[in-house]
């Protein structure tokens, strides 16, 4: 294989929208070329976990592997392939969970050989609310996996260059240009895609996997809905004391929004703290003590403690010695009201010692969902199609599912002899998935409203809820299952 290796602000999406969108379009051209199109049967705009995924899924289908593909993504791709050959001493705070069914899907299906040792399955998830002491217990072995994103990107590459494909074109740091209709006067001609790099490609069938602001999408003027929550992700690697005995995730609901405590192969671990926009410059402006000091004490002390804490620490009137001293002496408060110490494994996390400051980072939080994932030879996946919260862990696996369900429809489509851009091929690709992605949304959605709260009523009500499910097995195994990925 050569490897050249607004949205709008609306009300909630609703089951109404679940209707074939075969919308007008307003075509965009790039500068005329005269350099003669190349023909693919799919043209893949995007590199990340979805586009890989897609084109490696492709590539080893016995129905698909024969059709000319092409994939093209404005990044290096050749440097996430060192990740691979050659991988960092330290972990990337790019890190999300994976599934048991996406990571089935990869290695069985697609043949993907994942760098294990840079993987941590987790055996179950320990959930709390900061403002009461109701919690919720999820057990079950292998629930998920822990893994970096360059871990999945560079093992597709990996795999992808040992196929040798010469149907497969992958072409990195390049950008589209433009996109048209063959035809513009007829919306079911091929389409006719335009590169930085001079080249000009006609195919019957493009699929968006390039993220939230997605050229792909913005051509075919399918409109997403969402909204912002004015709430930011604030990530960073872990160094834990010793560790875990019980390996298992984190997760305790604040009022200013979620943090999660999550494994990571040896005495690593991950967080992701989401919260206001205040709190998420300081807790990347204080001193790397100074926040391993407030991750330890959000998952023990009252809201009321981690209130003083950040106001101090914004007005610079406590020093990091003053800090140490009065969170050990509140945790050593709430640790006495234990009926038994031997609890403090069990409802607390393990105790990070370090906090890779370098690490740092910041995303916005949002919410988003397309009107629709397909028109007229134009199929969307991924973060193209929707985003979501990542309190709940599934954006990534949303994209790997939306991948399964997309390749199956192609291959339903080879064998019937369809034109594989029409919308009777893609349909059942948008039928399947848009449902399931829609009630996940809105889920996500619900828990973060319900949980962005310290109003008295709501939070009785939730703490009911919370311990009224901790004592309802099968409501828990449905969840269980929903997290490893095995409810579609």
């Amino acid at each position: 294989m050569d490897i050249n290796y607004k949205f709008l602000i609306t009300n909630c999406v609703t089951m109404s929208s679940l209707k074939l969108f075969r919308p007008r379009r307003v075509l965009f051209r790039a500068l005329a070329s005269s350099v003669a199109p190349k023909k693919t049967d799919i043209f893949i705009v995007g590199g990340g976990p979805a586009g890989l995924t897609l084109a490696a899924a492709i590539r080893t289908s016995p129905h698909l592997s024969d059709l000319n593909t092409t994939l093209v993504d404005a990044g290096d791709l050749k440097k996430i392939t060192q990740f691979h050959s050659k991988p960092p001493e330290s972990f990337s705070n790019r890190v999300i969970s994976l599934t048991t069914q996406s990571k089935k899907f990869l290695e069985q299906r697609v043949g993907v050989q994942l760098l294990q040792d840079r993987l941590q399955a987790f055996d179950g998830l320990y959930v709390s609310d900061g403002c009461t002491d109701a919690q919720l217990e999820l057990e079950k072995d292998s629930m998920g996996f822990m893994i970096e994103i360059l871990n999945i990107q560079s093992s597709l590459l990996d795999r992808l260059s040992g196929l040798k494909a010469p149907t497969l074109n992958i072409i990195d740091q390049t950008k589209v240009l433009g996109i048209e209709y063959k035809d513009p006067t007829d919306p079911q001609s091929w389409l006719k895609v335009s590169l930085s790099n001079g080249d000009v490609f006609e195919t019957r069938l493009l699929v968006g996997c390039d993220g939230f602001n997605s050229p792909v999408r913005k051509f075919s003027k399918i409109e997403s809905r969402g909204w912002f929550y004015n709430r930011f992700g604030v990530v960073a690697n872990l160094k834990l004391d010793y560790p875990p005995f019980k390996v298992r995730g984190w997760q305790r609901f604040l009022p200013t929004g979620p943090i999660a405590h999550l494994p990571m192969p040896g005495d690593h671990a991950t967080m992701v703290w989401s919260t206001t926009e205040p709190l998420s410059r300081l807790l990347l402006s204080i001193e790397p003590q100074q926040l391993t000091l407030l991750i330890n004490a959000a998952f023990v002390l009252d809201d009321v403690d981690m209130q003083y804490y950040y106001k101090q620490l914004e007005q610079g009137t406590i020093t990091t010695h003053e800090l140490q001293q009065d969170i050990a002496h509140r945790t050593e408060l709430k640790y006495a009201k234990l009926e038994d110490e031997s609890l403090i494994d069990e409802i607390y996390p393990p105790i990070v010692s370090e906090v890779d400051g370098s690490s740092r980072a910041r995303f916005p939080l949002k919410l988003s969902h397309a009107d629709s994932y397909i028109t007229d030879r134009i199929a969307l996946v991924g973060d193209a199609a929707h985003t979501t919260h990542p309190l709940a862990g599934q954006g990534l696996n949303m994209g790997q599912g939306d991948v399964e369900s997309l390749v199956k429809a192609l291959e339903t489509a080879s064998k019937r002899g369809l034109d594989l851009g029409s919308l009777l091929a893609l349909e059942p690709y948008w039928a399947e998935r848009y449902p399931y992605n829609n009630m996940l949304l809105g889920v996500v959605d619900k828990l973060h409203k319900l949980y962005s709260t310290d109003f008295g009523p709501i939070v009785a009500a939730r703490s009911v809820g919370l311990k009224v499910l901790q004592k309802l097995q099968p409501i828990k195994d449905f969840m269980i299952q929903s997290v490893s990925g095995k409810v579609k």
